[in-house]
C-alpha cells in the first residue's frame, strides 16, 4: 500500500493538534478577565485540528499524491521563510520582520522584486496600524530601536 500524502499530513496534524492541546493545559494565568479563561480557545482548536486530521487519516482524498520538487522546495522555503520570521519578530519588530516575511514569500512564488517590495510595504505599515490604531494591540518595535527610542 501506497503511504497516501494525506496520511502523513494528518498524523503530523494530529501530532500538532496533542502539543497544542498540552500546552494550553499547562497555561497558567494568576488572573483573567474572561469566565471560560486562556485555555479554552487553544483547547477547541486543538480538538478541531485533530478531529479534521483524523479524516484525513481515515479517509485520504483521491488525489492525495505528493508534492513533485519544485512544489516542495517553495513548500520548504515557505516554512522556513515563517521559522524566520518568528525568530526574529521581537529582535527586528514587527514593521521590519513582516516587511522581510512579505518580499520573502513574494519573491518564492515568483512576484518582480518591485511587486514584492510595495506588497511587502503595504502589508508591513497597514497591518501595522490595522493592529495598533484599530485593535490596540501592542506590537514589538524591535531591539534594535531601543536606542533611538
Amino acid at each position: 500500500m501506497k503511504l497516501a500524502a494525506d496520511r502523513v499530513l494528518g498524523l503530523c496534524l494530529i501530532g500538532l493538534a496533542a502539543f497544542v492541546a498540552v500546552q494550553a493545559v499547562r497555561l497558567h494565568v494568576p488572573f483573567s478577565y474572561d469566565p471560560v479563561g486562556p485555555k479554552a480557545f487553544p483547547l477547541i482548536l486543538a480538538i478541531l485540528l485533530a478531529a479534521l486530521s483524523l479524516v484525513l487519516v481515515l479517509k485520504p482524498g483521491s488525489n492525495g499524491h505528493w508534492p513533485d520538487r519544485s512544489l516542495a522546495v517553495k513548500l520548504l522555503a515557505v516554512l522556513a521563510a515563517l521559522l524566520v520570521y518568528a525568530l526574529l519578530f521581537t529582535r527586528l519588530g514587527f514593521v521590519v520582520t513582516t516587511l522581510l516575511a512579505a518580499v520573502a514569500l513574494a519573491r518564492i512564488f515568483a512576484a518582480p522584486w518591485g511587486k514584492a517590495l510595495l506588497t511587502g510595504v503595504l502589508m508591513a505599515v497597514g497591518s501595522y496600524y490595522l493592529f495598533t490604531a484599530g485593535l490596540g494591540i501592542s506590537l514589538p518595535s524591535g531591539e534594535w530601536l531601543r536606542p533611538f527610542i
